[in-house]
């Protein structure tokens, strides 16, 4: 098994993306800087770390979303390749519209950092197939630009399509319907608020976000 984990200018959780990965799967990671033209062969999946990519000027993701790197990782999401954007790169996700929405301010005008109970909305994605049909996960969220927002059109879409994935028991940063989590409309993208690269062993207080990380990899 194969991976990548994009750095951008900025991305300060792309090493913790790396080790998750590691220590969860077992699988080769490499590190890929923002100006590459190309992505190693063989890829199975690409993360897209969290972050304050170019200090998050102009918005959130808005920078990284025009980064050489990013047009190769759209191809392989075009051609089926499991992404996830976790944090930042959520955000950068939706700037390039490979997922639909936007990142807003946290309605409560601050940064939350603190451990939040999901729910499983749709157990049968490749992220989630490994959750066995639980209900609930435990990860952490570390944002000031965490509140999801999409027209009303377009979370019912989400919703009758069963494109979310993740939401919070407890909506720490007034998300619409409290989304955590969705995936594109072929379930091979996933752009997530929550940390699972913070959640992959007990003795950080939940290994939830390995399952996520084992699930993509073996629906490789």
């Amino acid at each position: 098994m194969k991976a990548a984990v994009v750095v951008f200018p900025g991305s300060n959780c792309d090493r913790d993306c790396k080790t998750a990965i590691e220590r969860s799967t077992g699988a080769t990671v490499d590190m890929v800087w923002h100006a590459e033209t190309a992505l190693p062969k063989g890829l199975d999946l690409i993360v897209l770390p969290g972050g304050f990519s170019y200090g998050d000027y102009l918005r959130c993701g808005a920078m990284a979303a025009q980064s050489p790197v990013m047009r190769e990782v759209a191809a392989a999401a075009d051609r089926g390749v499991a992404v996830v954007g976790i944090c930042n790169g959520f955000q950068v996700l939706c700037e390039t519209q490979i997922l639909p929405g936007a990142l807003l301010r946290n309605a409560g005008l601050k940064y939350v950092c603190k451990f939040v109970d999901l729910d499983i909305v749709n157990g049968q994605t490749r992220f989630t197939a490994g959750y066995g049909g639980r209900r609930e996960a435990t990860m952490t969220v570390g944002n000031g630009e965490g509140n999801y927002f999409a027209d009303e059109a377009t979370l019912d879409r989400l919703e009758g399509d069963g494109q979310v994935v993740f939401r919070y028991r407890q909506n720490p940063n007034g998300s619409a319907r409290a989304i955590a989590g969705i995936v594109n409309a072929k379930g091979n993208v996933l752009g997530v608020m929550p940390h699972p690269d913070r959640a992959f062993e007990p003795e950080l207080g939940s290994a939830d976000g390995a399952i996520l990380f084992q699930s993509a990899l073996a629906s490789a």
